[in-house]
């Protein structure tokens, strides 16, 4: 799977779209959405860019070690997105750090 920057893929959408790859859109360094082209037949299509879909998601929770929940929690747009700063500890976020005299 190719990723691309969100300029990227607005500036070249009618090339991306045209094309039949798979596209990891990142905002950041940060995957934000992805792109999963569709074929001729709209319910072959469907079928196909659903199970593509299926597995990336299994491929990224197995990658990262999230759970379903975190990963959905990711693309909720009702919440803010999480910063780098607060670290994932045995289910609970931990507070940041900060460094001394801060």
């Amino acid at each position: 799977m190719k990723k691309v920057g969100i300029r990227e893929f607005r500036d070249h959408a009618t090339q991306y779209l045209a094309a039949d790859e798979v596209l990891a859109i990142e905002r950041h360094g940060r995957t934000v959405g992805f792109y999963i082209p569709t074929g001729s037949s709209r319910e072959e299509s469907f079928a196909l860019a659903l199970q593509r879909l299926e597995d990336i998601v299994e491929r990224t929770l197995v990658e990262t070690g999230m759970s379903e929940e975190e990963l959905s929690r990711l693309y909720d747009l009702g919440q803010p997105v999480p910063s780098r700063r607060h670290r994932k500890i045995s289910g609970e976020v931990a507070q940041p750090v900060h460094a001394p005299g801060r």
